[in-house]
């Protein structure tokens, strides 16, 4: 697979605020479209069909494949197709599958649980057994959230345990990668390892990945100082980088080895650099959980004595509850998970799906359990195939056709209001609500109108979703673009979304792409990744 290019108990108001901020301003890094715009006449077909086929041969698609589908979400009428039946790879618009699935088989008012138990008989602050953590699946379990379950064990009055901690993941199967993920991008937090026990470094919910920032030394020759999120030994760093003077380049590298938890920090940093952080996968997320936990116990005074912590064994029936944490709703966590296109939040979701329609917590039994939702929603899943949650896989191959299918289907879902909040937004700037659409289609019709999930690998782009016309019709539409050379061909994307949104049911406005600022053709070495896969974010 080629390199992606899309990446204490806290009260619940903490962990959902930053997912309700209002927008804000524009950002900078926007597109200017209007002086892009005619009008053309509106044939029977409302002129989008000439419209949408003059998009379509913008150079950057020269050799390339376009599945484009549009219809009327009111009455289900396809406005347009092109090629919609093709299937093309649809990157992270895979998630759209996933994500309703989810919200319909687990509910919008499922919930994720991390247990600490115990067996063995008790003896005053003394406990004659082991102690478990036995975990479901949460992509967002902070260590926040594991010192809390080791401050209500210390609470319950266990200071020494005589056994061993546990670590639980049993819930899922030990299959940690997806089908065909690519080898080099073990390392990049967007490809991190799936567990039932794992732990997010920050409140976007990077699971099963640590921070390593890295700023210069105090004098060139020093060794960078470097700082660990969460703070914890499971990681060893490896630093052979160097402090070089002001006004050097900057070369630092910093990437996880294969089959370990070193990660190398190498290359020259510059005096007057500012510090660098990367979100660095780790090798067996739930030996991390683990060492977070067995952390957090020692800080809250207690001492497990009978060796190191064991991973991968199940909780004995019977074993003792001492105390649980519960991960937000599903209709919460739908929304960092889309808006942000967690590639995490997709496969543990995957996985619970076949947990709770199989008694399996596999990818198959996943998968299993998605194709089954879909084909109950009209959706005709011999056409498509799906190999993991998020998109990541290059597997993956799902018309437009069957997007939109999926898109009209969902309107009248009881859950559909939370399901729609978490679509990314055309130029809504807090992350929080435009997500990975934050600066597209700024300053034009589109702006804080369009709703669309976002998808990105290298020769594919997708973008899926809803847009209210001029005319105030809603609008469902999916754009599959693949094998194209360019490094990015989201301009088109938004060029016909913008004359969607720039029409009405009598006549189009035809909006041409922006020239691109970028080559538009021949192969990119480091194309520009998606603004979801991008830390810290800069667009």
């Amino acid at each position: 697979m080629s390199r992606p290019v899309n990446r204490a108990k806290r009260p619940a108001s903490r962990r959902t605020r930053a997912w309700a901020a209002p927008a804000a301003v524009v950002l900078a890094c926007t597109l200017i479209w209007s002086s892009s715009a005619t009008t053309v006449a509106g044939p029977s077909d409302t002129g989008l069909k000439g419209a949408i086929d003059t998009i379509l041969t913008d150079p950057r698609l020269d050799g390339g494949a376009a599945s484009v589908v549009v219809a009327d979400a009111a009455t289900s009428e396809t406005l347009y197709q092109r090629d919609s039946g093709d299937r093309l790879m649809p990157a992270s618009n895979t998630k759209l599958p996933t994500s309703a699935a989810a919200m319909a088989i687990l509910g919008p008012d499922y919930r994720f649980r991390t247990d600490a138990l115990s067996t063995g008989t008790r003896q005053g602050s003394l406990l004659r057994g082991n102690l478990y953590l036995r975990g479901s699946g949460d992509p967002t379990t902070l260590a926040a959230d594991y010192d809390a379950l080791a401050a209500e064990v210390a609470a319950s009055g266990i200071k020494r345990v005589t056994g061993r901690l546990i670590a639980d993941d049993t819930r899922f199967d030990s299959q940690r990668l997806g089908r065909s993920w690519a080898a080099d991008d073990e390392s990049s937090y967007y490809s991190a390892q799936i567990s039932a026990l794992t732990v997010a470094p920050d409140t976007d919910y990077d699971a099963g990945s640590v921070i390593v920032s890295v700023a210069p030394g105090t004098r060139p020759g020093a060794a960078p100082r470097l700082t660990l999120t969460p703070p914890t030994d499971y990681v060893d760093l490896d630093i052979r980088a160097t402090t070089v003077p002001a006004g050097r380049p900057n070369t630092l590298g910093i990437e996880r080895e294969h089959g370990s938890n070193t990660v190398s920090i190498t290359g020259n940093v510059p005096l007057d650099a500012s510090t660098t952080k990367e979100w660095v996968t780790v090798w067996e997320p739930t030996g991390y959980a683990a060492a977070v936990f067995a952390d957090a116990l020692a800080a809250h005074g207690v001492r497990v004595t009978g060796g190191p912590a064991r991973l991968g064994r199940p909780t004995p029936a019977g074993a003792a509850p001492l105390a649980t944490h519960t991960s937000m709703p599903l209709k919460e966590l739908v929304r960092p998970f889309m808006k942000l296109s967690n590639n995490m939040h997709a496969e543990a979701l995957t996985k619970a799906i076949g947990h709770e329609t199989a008694g399996s917590g596999t990818w198959s039994a996943g998968l299993a359990g998605i194709s089954g939702y879909l084909k109950k929603e009209g959706l005709d899943t011999a056409a498509l195939r799906q190999v993991d949650g998020s998109g990541l896989s290059r597997m993956n191959n799902i018309p437009a056709a069957e997007f939109v299918k999926l898109l009209l289907a969902v309107r009248d879902a009881p859950w559909y209001a939370d399901w729609y909040e978490s679509l990314p937004v055309a130029c809504a700037p807090d992350r929080a609500i435009g997500g990975t659409l934050r600066s597209r289609m700024c300053r034009t019709p589109a702006a804080l109108n369009a709703r669309a999930k976002t998808g990105t690998l290298t020769g594919a782009s997708g973008l899926s979703g809803y847009v209210t016309d001029a005319g105030g019709r809603e609008l469902v539409f999916s754009i599959v673009l693949n094998n194209h050379l360019a490094a990015s061909v989201k301009s088109i994307e938004d060029a016909i979304v913008t004359t969607l949104a720039s029409s009405t049911g009598t006549t189009t406005r035809l909006v041409r792409p922006p020239t691109p600022r970028a080559a538009t053709s021949g192969t990119d070495s480091a194309p520009a990744l998606e603004c979801s896969w991008r830390k810290p974010s800069r667009c």
